[in-house]
């Protein structure tokens, strides 16, 4: 078998050669410093104008508006059914001298009367927590008897 000798030359950073023989895969004589491989290539930088700036942040900035814009109109959006629940509430008349606080503690006593003022207040669509002689008000389901 015969034996492939391959030289090779190259030039180091000062303008001489350097030469390097190859056999069988390793060095037979010389050496290779490290001016004489071959560098890798010179990195290129970036450079962005201000005007490339600005176009860059709003392409990146307009997925998120446009996502929060599709979030923010379809959001609160409940889905409509063709199905209607009805509900029947029990009523209850406010006596002369009635508030909603004794209305809430004759209707649930073992319950805190603040709650079921608020649940009073809010089924019954009520402004305030007057309430008059005669007046009819819903009671919530779960303080019905």
């Amino acid at each position: 078998m015969s034996t492939a000798v391959m030289s090779t030359a190259s030039m180091n950073g000062t303008g001489s050669f350097t030469s390097g023989s190859f056999a069988t895969g390793s060095f037979a004589t010389g050496s290779v410093s490290a001016e004489s491989r071959p560098s890798a290539a010179p990195r290129v930088r970036l450079r962005l104008t201000r005007r490339g700036r600005v176009v860059l942040t709003a392409l990146v900035a307009l997925p998120v508006v446009i996502g929060a814009l599709v979030f923010a109109l379809n959001g609160g959006v409940a889905a409509a059914t063709g199905e209607q629940t009805h509900v029947t509430f029990h009523y209850v008349t406010v006596q002369s001298g009635d508030s909603l606080w004794s209305v809430a503690e004759r209707l649930a006593p073992n319950a805190d009367p603040r709650d079921v003022i608020a649940d009073l207040v809010s089924l019954n669509g009520l402004e305030s927590a007057v309430v008059t002689p005669g007046q009819q008000l819903a009671i919530p389901t779960q303080y019905d008897k």
